[in-house]
């Protein structure tokens, strides 16, 4: 069992931003933060509950953020607003190890995890992040970026699994690095070093997101003596439309690195 202890946690009061919080039922084994997907241009915490819940009943402290979407603030503006939530919480007498933390998001939130791996050293969860950027740019420069509606209001589980649309993939990615030289400022592969947490990194083979970011991560991972964890699932689901196949998966890699 785990609940719901507090909605609407201010942690940088001055951007209006704020985070849930979810207590397990048992002395908690370390803190998560659930990082929500939705292209850096929409989403929220609210549709994170479910894994929040789950990673809870594990008994994990899950602390669930909003950020600055990239209407309002693009790159580097929501990993500025998880480095600001990592300073908040080593100010806050939280009720986990302050030592036991790890970072945890699938679609734009498992980018946003790896960057945290990669600056603060803690152990990541990626299901479907975006990762491959500047390669992926590079090599695809006739494809005209084409806005659509994904589904905001849809369960997570449910957007974005009917396979690769490049024409979305690049219109989303430019909306949060409006200028090219972000481009590779954006591109976690060449940043990782031997500091960089565990990595788990998820995708499937067929789905929205290119599983050429994963790879490039593994292999820089395995350069700088990085453990990582690498599920290459079939079919086209998306993120968090596979957690169910991998949730378990997941878990042992909790357990092994926090």
């Amino acid at each position: 069992m785990s609940q719901l202890i507090a909605t609407d946690v201010f942690y940088a009061e001055g951007l209006r931003l704020t985070t849930d919080l979810y207590q397990p039922a048992v002395p908690a084994r370390g803190g998560i933060i659930l990082i929500h997907g939705g292209g850096w241009f929409q989403g929220d915490k609210r549709k994170e509950a479910d894994w929040a819940e789950a990673l809870a009943g594990a008994g994990y402290f899950v602390m669930v953020p909003n950020y600055r979407l990239s209407s309002v603030a693009p790159f580097p503006a929501p990993l500025d607003d998880m480095a600001t939530l990592m300073g908040w919480c080593k100010r806050h007498d939280l009720p986990f190890p302050s030592d036991h933390m790890a970072a945890v998001g699938a679609s734009a939130g498992g980018n946003m995890a790896v960057e945290l791996a990669i600056r603060f050293g803690m152990p990541a969860v990626s299901l479907s992040g975006i990762l491959d950027i500047a390669p992926w740019l590079a090599t695809h420069q006739d494809i005209v970026p084409t806005p659509r509606d994904p589904g905001a209001a849809r369960a997570s589980a449910t957007i974005d699994q009917d396979g690769a649309d490049p024409g979305f993939y690049k219109w989303f990615i430019q909306n949060y690095l409006p200028t090219q030289d972000q481009y590779s400022a954006a591109t976690p592969a060449p940043r990782v070093t031997h500091a960089t947490g565990p990595l788990f990194l998820a995708n499937s083979l067929q789905e929205f997101v290119p599983m050429s970011g994963v790879l490039q991560m593994a292999a820089a991972a395995s350069a700088a003596d990085v453990p990582f964890t690498v599920r290459a699932l079939a079919g086209a689901a998306h993120g968090k439309g596979y957690l169910p196949q991998v949730q378990e998966d997941v878990l042992a890699f909790l357990d092994a690195t926090m």
